[in-house]
């Protein structure tokens, strides 16, 4: 027996020398992520002691350890359970370096996200999940398509423009929530509209989740699935649509504004195909192919056909259950992660040009906000006595972009320009406080 246990002992001794170890292409792909992963963390750029609570350190991070990016994620801003700064504890718990928040419709869970990112260590991509309908050429009919939008730090550019798009979605799915309510209603299911809103919560547009939670507190499934299955369903007996745009024309507003547009769960899709192949023609960069249970080759073999991203993301949404993935367990290969940001990072270099640049133009509240929208009290800290709006763009740039992304001539003629934008309480300039 004692032998026996030497040997078991033994062969664990070797297997955990085991490890694979990286190629000279991981190799790369790790440093590269990962310089763009310590961007802004310098303790150069704190102004005071407490500006993170957890300091993200490249020196804590070995070549070949695991870099867990979660990509798909939603809060209570739309269908999720717990609040952006939960969501974010719940993935600094598990590991997770890099969040991308992507409610349904909305990004205003992303300045609570980003707060809660600078206490636990964690970076977070400003992201979206948009609302659309794909129509069929050859049958007419439509289906339901999710586009995923990642942005940058700085986040979209056109902001107001972006907002006004997802306002009339978000508007839409309250139109959509009463609909749902009556087809219930007539199945002879006496759910309560005010229900559905109580549990949306204030300001939030209600989607299915929200039903589907009114109907099991209310009594009438057992479960959250069985809401679904039973009523809630694409093309179910309770279903709506609401006033979803075309796919086409989400992606194309993605690309306008410097985002990174990928499909989200093309597994759900009828016509996955014709969906892919039209949504590249509109400028669609990725797909999700990885989940927690691994790559599904099909979508990996159509994101090569079509030279797209493979991407994937838990869709965690804090609602509990064995089926529901948790925060952090899809395996991205550093590889992909690399292809995202080399994809990525120039889309949000411009993005942020031509935010500063609508500044420049006209230095409003307005245009000022666009600029701080995300990340405003670790751009403000300390920093009340600025003179002009060249201060502003170098304190932002130092945050957001890596010295060699600064050197940018573009950059570099717009620091000019704002040195003579003075920033006062006066006239079409403002005053910037916390």
């Amino acid at each position: 027996m004692a032998d026996d246990k030497k040997k078991r002992n033994k062969k664990k001794k070797r297997g955990s020398g085991n490890k694979k170890k990286m190629t000279t292409e991981q190799s790369e792909a790790f440093k590269s992520v990962t310089d763009w992963l310590f961007v802004g963390s310098s303790p150069s750029l704190s102004s005071s002691s407490d500006d993170f609570a957890v300091t993200i350190n490249s020196s804590s991070l070995r070549c070949g350890e695991k870099l867990v990016f979660e990509l798909h994620s939603h809060s209570n801003r739309s269908d999720g359970f717990l609040s952006p700064s939960k969501l974010v504890e719940r993935a600094h718990n598990n590991g997770v370096k890099v969040l991308s928040l992507t409610d349904h419709d909305t990004m205003a869970g992303i300045p609570e996200a980003v707060e809660a990112g600078r206490r636990f260590g964690i970076k977070i991509i400003p992201g979206i999940e948009i609302s659309t309908l794909f129509g069929s050429r050859d049958s007419g009919s439509e289906e339901p398509v999710h586009i995923l939008a990642y942005y940058g730090t700085s986040g979209p550019a056109m902001y107001d423009e972006l907002e006004d798009f997802l306002v009339k979605i978000r508007d839409g799915r309250f139109v959509r929530g009463r609909e749902m309510v009556l087809k219930l209603n007539k199945l002879k299911v006496p759910l309560k509209w005010e229900h559905v809103t109580r549990i949306a919560g204030k300001d939030v547009a209600p989607g299915r989740m929200h039903v589907a939670r009114a109907l099991l507190e209310a009594g009438y499934v057992e479960n959250l699935k069985q809401a679904f299955t039973k009523y809630l369903h694409d093309g179910g007996p309770a279903y709506s649509t609401g006033s979803e745009p075309m796919a086409e024309e989400a992606v194309k507003l993605i690309c306008k504004t410097g985002g990174v547009a990928v499909l989200a769960h093309p597994w759900a899709l009828k016509n996955h195909v014709g969906v892919i192949r039209r949504l590249k023609d509109a400028g669609l960069h990725g797909v999700e192919v990885y989940r927690s249970d691994g790559k599904l080759e099909v979508f990996s073999e159509l994101a090569d056909t079509y030279s797209l991203l493979k991407l994937g993301g838990s869709d965690y949404h804090g609602k509990g259950g064995r089926n529901e993935s948790e925060l952090g367990s899809v395996n991205l290969p550093v590889t992909a992660l690399q292809d995202f940001l080399n994809v990525g990072r120039p889309l949000w270099c411009e993005a942020i040009k031509a935010t500063m640049k609508a500044f420049l133009a006209q230095p409003s509240d307005s245009n000022l906000s666009n600029i701080l929208r995300f990340d405003r009290a670790r751009i403000l800290k300390g920093n009340s006595a600025w003179s002009c709006g060249k201060e502003l763009m170098d304190r932002c740039l130092a945050i957001w972009l890596t010295s060699d992304e600064r050197k940018s001539n573009d950059f570099e003629a717009l620091r000019l320009k704002l040195s003579f934008v003075p920033i006062t309480s006066n006239g079409s300039c403002v005053t910037v406080g916390p």
